[in-house]
């Protein structure tokens, strides 16, 4: 599959049938979160795979709240990432540049995993809106933040067609 291709079919999918994810299509997915480009190769990532179908409940429900991301009680796996301290070069030009590489950093790996997961056939959703204090107590992260949770599975739709604002709307030459 060419590279757009690729990124045309990588969606949001908030739908899975209830097929078990294998555990080496999940090894290839952090595969390739783990080759991602960091600030400094600082790495500031840990992966959460949850998988043990009562965990999986019980952390859905913690991204379950006031009407978002319902469709996270009946996924068949979620990965919590977990952010880790950065390098002291990628800090110190963190703070220097006034920058949260960390953050960016954990924004391309995740999607590293997203668009290899979509590779193998399988539907991811990011998720940012969940209960962090729930989550890290559920999993033991301890003093760490969860910036994002990754749902994966077996899509149970079709891929649907990308609504995005046209080139001319994001994109300048030269100045802004």
């Amino acid at each position: 599959m060419k590279l757009l291709e690729l990124i045309q079919k990588r969606q949001s999918d908030r739908k899975y049938t209830s097929q078990p994810v294998a555990e080496d299509q999940i090894v290839a997915c952090l595969e390739a979160a783990r080759l991602a480009p960091s600030a400094c190769n600082s790495q500031p990532w840990k992966f959460v795979v949850v998988n043990q179908p009562e965990l999986v409940a019980q952390v859905g429900e913690a991204a379950a709240g006031l009407g978002m991301n319902k469709f996270a009680r009946e996924v068949p796996v979620i990965v919590a990432v977990v952010l880790e301290k950065m390098n002291l070069t990628a800090r110190i030009g963190s703070v220097i540049k006034d920058k949260e590489y960390s953050l960016l950093d954990v924004g391309i790996a995740v999607e590293h995993f997203c668009l290899q997961a979509a590779e193998l056939g399988l539907g991811t959703c990011i998720m940012g809106w969940f209960d962090e204090k729930k989550v890290k107590r559920l999993l033991g992260i301890g003093n760490r933040r969860v910036p994002l949770l990754i749902t994966l599975g077996h899509p149970a739709g079709a891929t649907r067609e990308k609504v995005r604002k046209s080139q001319d709307e994001i994109v300048s030459w030269n100045k802004y």
